[in-house]
């Protein structure tokens, strides 16, 4: 059985509706640096290592990684292994969580503390993404060899340095808190989702293996 066969058939059907041509030229311009990176590593058989990175660790990095990771495995690129992280830790903000399930993840809750621990998984016979807050530098995260990835303006212009990173690349995504405690919220972290998972599949979709 395929990878594009275990993945979770929700999930599936949200990839059917993906258009790359609807991703404008000036995003795939800024997307362009993780492809590069990706299939360097691929071609000199090296482990991918990506760390989506934003402020709280709570929303667009936790999207990121576990799009990207999802991705990977659809495309049946081997060796790709995503994280997330942020300035600060704070915890994944249950809306994430609620978005993902209903786009077909199957989520469970494993702890139920400030700051709980999810087991987020996207395919049959895979193993589950771990997702909790944390900072960049987290001993949960790789400490060398890696793309850091900035997924907002804030920790973007605030962290030109991460340490260990050996490429530093801003790719961001407009924050869907702006719509907490609005009628609009389901819709716009749908939304933002959705954008996400659709600008990580057109990046895995570009490398050649």
């Amino acid at each position: 059985m395929s990878n594009k066969e275990t993945l979770f058939i929700k999930i599936k059907e949200v990839l059917f509706n993906f258009n790359f041509e609807e991703i404008t030229a000036e995003r795939k311009t800024i997307l362009q640096p993780l492809i590069d990176f990706i299939q360097l590593k691929i071609e000199n058989q090296k482990d991918v290592r990506l760390n989506f990175i934003c402020t709280h660790n709570s929303r667009r990095s936790h999207l990121s990684q576990i799009w990207a990771q999802t991705a990977s495995y659809y495309y049946g690129i081997k060796n790709v292994y995503c994280y997330s992280g942020g300035t600060e830790a704070t915890a994944l903000f249950p809306k994430v969580a609620e978005t993902l399930e209903n786009t077909g993840f199957k989520i469970q809750k494993l702890s139920e503390e400030s700051n709980p621990v999810y087991a987020i998984k996207f395919a049959k016979n895979q193993s589950p993404i771990i997702g909790f807050s944390k900072t960049y530098d987290d001993e949960f995260n790789p400490e060398s060899g890696f793309a850091a990835i900035m997924t907002c303006s804030q920790a973007d212009e605030g962290c030109p340095f991460i340490a260990g990173a050996e490429k530093r690349i801003p790719i961001r995504f407009d924050d869907p808190k702006a719509f907490d405690n609005t009628r609009l919220q389901t819709e716009k972290y749908k939304e933002r989702s959705l954008q996400i998972a659709g600008e990580m599949f057109y990046v895995f979709s570009s490398i050649s293996f």
